[in-house]
């Protein structure tokens, strides 16, 4: 059993982890530190969007030192709540987790979105709601933590 001084650790799951997965890490670690230990990783790793950095440091969130990794990559951490952010890292994602509680919120991709943008601001729009998006689910955790413990 987990202290209760300790905090959760929590991972965010997409395909790229580029993006949205990064995104999620920032928002969690930026509205709840020491209280959840966030983590991104993805199923195909590659590479952080820059227009995510972007965009988040819009925001206040300074994301820009995240590296897209893979989930080997954090093998050994005990999660306690595993997020899948995107329908493809919902279907890859490993059946056996360890003890982890697995949750799926499906969102936007934006940079499949901002392909076909006419210009930058209306691709960095697509992000933009995204991450706001992101900021609303990630801001209810503690409620959904609460509602699993009971």
């Amino acid at each position: 059993m987990r202290p209760s001084n300790k905090p959760l650790n929590i991972l965010f799951l997409c395909t790229g982890n580029s993006c949205r997965s990064q995104m999620a890490e920032g928002w969690a670690r930026h509205l709840f530190p020491g209280r959840y230990e966030a983590y991104s990783a993805g199923t195909k790793p590659k590479g952080l969007d820059p227009r995510a950095v972007k965009i988040m440091t819009e925001a206040g969130v300074d994301i820009s030192k995240h590296r897209s990794k893979s989930l080997a990559e954090l093998k050994g951490v005990d999660f306690d709540l595993v997020v899948t952010v995107c329908d493809s890292a919902r279907e890859t994602c490993p059946v056996h987790i360890g003890r982890a509680r697995k949750l799926h919120r499906s969102f936007d991709d934006p940079p499949f979105l901002a392909q076909g943008a006419t210009d930058e601001e209306a691709a960095l729009a697509h992000y933009r709601r995204v991450r706001d998006e992101l900021r609303t689910f990630v801001a209810t955790l503690p409620d959904i933590l609460k509602e699993a413990a009971q």
